[in-house]
């Protein structure tokens, strides 16, 4: 999965993203914005956002969240910062630079973990994954709004071809949602407890991912 991608160059991309994120991807993530925000609120008060870009969700966290937002771009936390700013956003804690793959918290830090549209823009999926987990909490939940391709057929074909171009572009088309039952399967810890479609076209889904209270009584 990290063919064609490194974190330098996912930075890049992000840094050139920034100035036009809102307009771009703004209406589109919209529903799955609010259900991963609504999903990750459940699951308690302290919540990390992983590629937290300019901050566009962050109005719709509730007052009572605390919440530390990190991402790869610098350009894009200027935004987030702005956007805090101006919003008077006293919920949110800090804003950091940060590498879903090596997060700079302790273990257990966080009621719930949020990487929306993330993982899929990664250069290592599977070492983010772990991450998110070891600063989730016992018993809380890691929250993923994430591109599923398709399995086959003309649409699958097109995704993997445009792989070449939407790596440097800073995401991938071709990502199956065997990645997260293959991650969390491999795992004692976690359970995949929720996938389902979210707008746009159905080629996206919430997951959601709770860790164990212990490996003795996991979540079902």
């Amino acid at each position: 999965m990290a063919t064609q991608m490194n974190t330098a160059g996912v930075a890049k991309a992000y840094d050139r993203w920034a100035p036009v994120y809102d307009l771009v991807f703004g209406p589109v993530f919209r529903q799955g914005r609010a259900a991963a925000i609504r999903a990750a609120e459940r699951a308690g008060a302290r919540i990390l956002e992983v590629g937290v870009g300019t901050g566009i969700s962050l109005p719709g966290y509730s007052a009572g969240s605390r919440i530390v937002g990190v991402d790869i771009s610098e350009d894009m936390l200027d935004k987030a910062r702005d956007r805090v700013r101006k919003l008077r956003l006293a919920n949110v804690e800090a804003i950091e630079i940060g590498d879903a793959e090596a997060l700079r918290y302790p273990d257990n830090a966080f009621d719930a973990v949020v990487a929306q549209y993330v993982v899929s823009a990664v250069p290592n999926p599977h070492r983010a994954l772990d991450e998110f987990a070891r600063v989730c909490r016992p018993g809380g939940e890691i929250v993923v709004t994430t591109r599923v391709s398709a399995t086959g057929g003309m649409r699958g074909k097109i995704e993997k071809g445009l792989m070449p171009i939407t790596s440097r572009l800073g995401f991938r088309t071709d990502f199956p949602f065997s990645l997260y039952e293959n991650w969390a399967a491999g795992r004692d810890d976690v359970t995949l407890i929720e996938a389902r479609p979210i707008p746009p076209l159905g080629h996206f889904s919430l997951v959601r991912i709770a860790k164990h209270a212990s490996t003795q009584d996991p979540v079902r």
